[in-house]
């Protein structure tokens, strides 16, 4: 199953003439195209499937999917065993 996974947008760059970033996933780092996503911007939290920032949510949403992804045992199979080490923060904020 591939599933797009929330992420927070850590860093923004060009790479290669491509619109790039670094999101963190609760501690797991990634780079991501963000081409998509041109409004996207440092601090902001996206979905990302296969390597690509598909849109930009908010902070709320993103806390609750991760939550719920991480209850149901996707994020295992989505980020491997990196994903055991996550640290999520509750949507609630406590």
């Amino acid at each position: 199953m591939c599933l797009g996974i929330p992420g927070k947008i850590i860093d923004i760059y060009e790479a290669n003439g491509l619109h790039m970033g670094k999101v963190d996933f609760g501690g797991v780092t990634k780079e991501i195209c963000l081409a998509y996503v041109p409004e996207a911007q440092i601090g902001n939290y996206t979905i990302v499937h296969v390597g690509f920032a598909l849109n930009v949510l908010d902070e709320a949403e993103a806390l609750e999917t991760l939550q719920l992804l991480r209850e149901i045992g996707a994020m295992d199979e989505e980020l491997g065993a990196e994903a055991a080490a996550l640290q999520i923060p509750s949507p609630s904020g406590g």
